[in-house]
């Protein structure tokens, strides 16, 4: 591990922001992030691969009545969204260090309002299907863990990806409220709220469309 990469661990490890093990919040946060960790009832925003958490840092400084939640595997990038945040007086965002696969054991069912999945690695190869983040697997955890009627967002540069994810929010039954291939040219620009991770301004630079989806979770109360 290089010296830059072991230092922004370090950071991880002592920023309160980025909640890891073996931090005592770590094992004690399904059900208690708006009561212990953010100290309000305000609506919780999970995005799922969040990097270096650009998006979430940039949607918790546009809506400070909300919480936000970035999670991801790694702590140098985590570290870089905790630095981010705390440099804002972000008091309303938070990084969770897991995999993706653990997630209902960090939330509990009905406890997040929106999920934000942002240009996520498409694994368009067949024998990755099962890593894609809104296979089945992925995504009936993400239904059980929002609340009646909570929202999905989708966002990626990946057509095959998109399509790919269309067609298993159609097989569930979900109501779609928004698909675009070219966000940026559509009804539904506002959406983005004027972010762009670093991933995004290299492909929208070299041309790439930004595919973009909300979708609402159908489930009774």
């Amino acid at each position: 591990m290089s010296r830059q990469k072991t230092y922004k661990y370090e950071w991880a490890e002592r920023l309160d922001s980025v909640i890891q093990s073996p931090k005592p919040f770590f094992s004690a946060c399904q059900g208690n992030w708006n009561q212990t960790y953010f100290k309000n009832s305000h609506k919780l925003v999970v995005e799922l691969g969040c990097g270096r958490g650009e998006y979430t840092n940039g949607l918790g400084k546009l809506f400070p009545n909300m919480n936000f939640i970035g999670v991801d595997i790694k702590g140098d990038r985590l570290a870089a969204g905790g630095r981010e945040a705390d440099a804002l007086g972000l008091s309303n965002v938070g990084f969770l260090r897991i995999q993706i696969q653990f997630i209902e054991d960090f939330f509990l069912p009905n406890e997040i309002d929106e999920i934000w999945i942002t240009f996520p690695d498409p694994r368009m190869k067949d024998r990755d299907e099962k890593k894609r983040l809104t296979f089945p697997f992925f995504l009936e955890k993400y239904l059980r863990l929002l609340k009646p009627d909570g929202i999905i967002h989708l966002k990626t540069d990946s057509e095959p990806f998109f399509d790919y994810s269309m067609e298993q929010f159609r097989a569930y039954g979900l109501p779609i409220l928004a698909e675009t291939k070219n966000l940026y040219e559509s009804e539904w620009y506002d959406d983005h709220f004027g972010i762009k991770t670093r991933f995004e301004k290299i492909w929208y630079d070299k041309g790439y469309s930004i595919n973009y989806a909300r979708i609402q979770n159908k489930k009774e109360a």
